[in-house]
């Protein structure tokens, strides 16, 4: 098996890094090279802006670069519980934005001119029991209502017509979902900030930042450099002077596995209409097809970081549930295995604001593809001084109590999960 994420593995390399030290003076410092940090150097640099970027790692290299390449509409969160929580106006205003984030990304794709194989597939929700399906159907109706949403329903026949396997008792579609090559688009939104003149230092980790007056300082092991204004967009990060993030954000361990080439005719059988698709389990699986003819599959198979063994043995998982969900593929082989960090908050909703004078969008909880490029944008529309369209601006954010960055608790809360999948 190959340990390099499938997408990276399958993307160019990025030609247009900085050589040399960090030094100069900037107006706008972006930290971190993922989706969140290069759409806003592709806006702030098209605004005329001088933009430096500082990637720890390599571009689009962590969360960016490891997730599933689903580019959905619809939030993590519960639309009723939102609802309750917000009031339908408001709720409405969030499922909106995840709406047009999806529309960002294909902007992007076809203004940059980005190689990403991006296409609108639909997302597919599949109900793993019945009484999952019970709450899809009201989600169904509440979604079409309250949110103009077009969903569509199918039932445990119905389902028989979008997914060759006998698992699941239906299913609600939310047809303007999208999926890409997630590798080429990182590397593609890399290249067009570049190319608009952003400089792009990779393997420069952020050590320290201070302010000096209206400036802002920013350390790094290959020399200093300042800017008017800095954009932290670092997700889950572990490296770098980020404690009051790491405070909020629980990084959790996300698993995938991608199947040797299984061929159209096989494809076709089980995933006929190429979407992407997510079970109802609080530890469930999502799932697509690659353009090169494989299945990738993903879930939180292990409550545990990721890296080393912890891959390996998610991998055994999944391959697991793939046997499960296919029983044809009960001898598949597995080419690709891998692991990343999710970015989770306590309630599932990103954050965006401002924090000592420091600009901030992270906590995409899954849905990071398409919230990414959109938070991005508003960032960089912020910075410009145009109309703040940050829908989380109103959000507090408190720290999780006794989280200081490292999650001791997560054994814990995989096995309350697994424990309420088995009576729910």
């Amino acid at each position: 098996m190959n340990f390099t994420p499938y997408w990276l593995d399958t993307a160019p390399a990025f030609r247009s890094a900085a050589a040399g030290d960090v030094e100069g003076h900037y107006d706008v410092a972006v930290i971190g090279a993922g989706l969140t940090g290069l759409s806003a150097a592709i806006r702030a640099a098209r605004d005329g802006a001088s933009v430096l970027v500082l990637e720890a790692g390599r571009v689009a290299g962590e969360a960016s670069g490891r997730n599933g390449g689903q580019c959905n509409t619809g939030l993590a969160a519960d639309y009723a519980g939102l609802v309750e929580r917000f009031g339908t106006t408001a709720a409405r205003r969030l499922h909106d934005a995840y709406t047009a984030a999806v529309t960002d990304v294909e902007h992007l794709v076809s203004d940059e001119a980005i190689d990403c194989d991006f296409r609108r597939c639909g997302k597919l929700k599949l109900a793993a029991k019945p009484a999952h399906f019970r709450s899809l159907a009201a989600a169904h109706t509440l979604m079409n209502d309250a949110f103009g949403a077009h969903t569509t329903l199918f039932d445990a026949s119905g389902i028989r017509d979008e997914i060759g396997s006998d698992t699941f008792h239906g299913g609600l579609l939310m047809p303007d979902a999208a999926q890409l090559h997630v590798g080429r688009f990182g590397i593609g939104l890399a290249e067009a900030a570049a190319r608009r003149g952003a400089t792009i230092h990779e393997h420069t980790p952020l050590t320290g930042i201070d302010k000096n007056g209206t400036r802002h300082r920013l350390a790094t092991p290959r020399g200093n450099a300042s800017a008017d204004q800095v954009i932290m967009a670092t997700g889950a990060s572990r490296h770098g002077p980020l404690g009051w993030y790491r405070r909020r954000i629980v990084p959790v361990g996300s698993f995938i596995v991608v199947t040797e080439v299984l061929g159209r005719e096989t494809l076709d059988r089980l995933l006929k209409k190429r979407r992407n698709y997510v079970t109802s389990r609080l530890i469930g699986h999502y799932f697509r097809a690659t353009t090169d003819d494989r299945l990738l599959f993903g879930g939180r198979a292990r409550f545990s970081m990721s890296g080393g063994r912890a891959d390996e043995k998610a991998g055994a998982i999944l391959k697991h549930g793939i046997r499960t969900t296919f029983p044809e593929l009960e001898a598949v082989g597995i080419d690709y295995c891998w692991g990343g960090l999710v970015d989770m908050t306590r309630d599932r909703l990103p954050r965006a604001g401002r924090h000592d004078g420091i600009h901030y969008a992270m906590g995409y909880s899954g849905h990071g593809v398409q919230m990414a490029v959109y938070m991005g944008g508003v960032l960089a529309d912020r910075i410009a001084g145009r109309a703040d369209r940050n829908p989380f601006r109103e959000l507090a954010w408190p720290a999780i109590p006794g989280h200081f960055g490292t999650p001791w608790f997560l054994p814990a809360v995989g096995a309350w999960y697994r424990l309420k999948d088995r009576f729910q």
